[in-house]
């Protein structure tokens, strides 16, 4: 019993991986793209993600500002 315990995470490990490798191997692109510096950074260049695929959510609007602790709220 106490083999298994310390074999245990090793296959787990191994299986793991071999899934990885699978998944990577089956992705089915055939162009992996590179990185190439512009003006402002890097640009993705070829690859199989498109500008469409990921997908960025607006950003949040910024509360605001709480009044000092001295400060009464206007009435009105």
């Amino acid at each position: 019993m106490t083999r298994l315990r310390a074999i245990a995470p090793l296959l787990v490990a191994a299986v793991l991986t071999a899934i990885a490798v699978v998944t990577v191997k089956s992705a089915g692109c055939d162009d992996p793209g590179r990185y190439e510096l512009v003006a402002g950074g890097y640009q993705l260049v070829g690859g199989c993600i498109a500008p469409g695929d990921i997908v960025v959510p607006e950003p949040a609007p910024v509360p605001a500002p709480l009044p000092a602790a001295g400060e009464a709220p206007e009435k009105g």
